[in-house]
């Protein structure tokens, strides 16, 4: 009997709607030579979907994080890890002067950005320019290597299981073409 009613309450949980899934996704993974050192360039979109809406105008911070991992492809076992970067944003409403603040928290020189429009404060939370990860002459020339990119956004920066399920959380992953590094002399 005790089986039959647990049984009973997983379907139920199991039936029930799910809120709306957020729409976080990589639209821009650019990954270049410049000033002999490989760069990203990453633009997320949809950093604050519904779910951090409500949060964010009671004054809860939303944070951005991005996890850029530079990997070395080996054909025949498993690819090496080069180096990674993370670098994390925090957004504030201040309820009393109305205004955003993208404030960094992690990995990035950036100071901080205070804007009354919320498109404004979500371009600048979202888009990640000219991130350095390893100088050009530590990589072999004839080695082939990639970027992947794990972006997340959270409340409070409390991206778990739970928080995703809840819709106060969402992360992507998204990877880069495979690359050469080819050097002019």
């Amino acid at each position: 009997m005790r089986s039959l009613g647990l049984i009973l309450a997983v379907v139920v949980t199991l039936a029930a709607p799910l809120p709306a899934s957020a729409e976080l996704r990589i639209s821009d993974l650019d990954v270049y030579l410049n000033d002999h050192e490989v760069t990203v360039h990453i633009v997320a979109l949809g950093t604050l979907f519904e779910g951090l809406h409500e949060g964010l105008q009671s004054g809860v911070p939303a944070h951005v994080r991005f996890t850029v991992e530079l990997w070395q492809y080996h054909r025949f076992w498993r690819d090496r890890l080069v180096s990674t970067k993370v670098v994390e944003r925090a957004l504030d409403y201040n309820v009393v002067t109305k205004e955003y603040k993208v404030a960094v928290v992690r990995g990035d020189p950036r100071s901080p950005y205070l804007t009354r429009d919320l498109r404004d404060a979500q371009r600048v939370l979202s888009e990640l320019r000219s991130l350095k990860l390893i100088a050009a002459s530590e990589l072999p020339a004839s080695e082939i290597f990639y970027v992947r990119v794990l972006a997340e956004s959270a409340l409070r920066g409390e991206n778990t299981f739970v928080t995703r399920m809840n819709g106060t959380a969402a992360q992507t992953l998204r990877q880069s073409d495979y690359r050469t590094i080819v050097r002019s002399e």
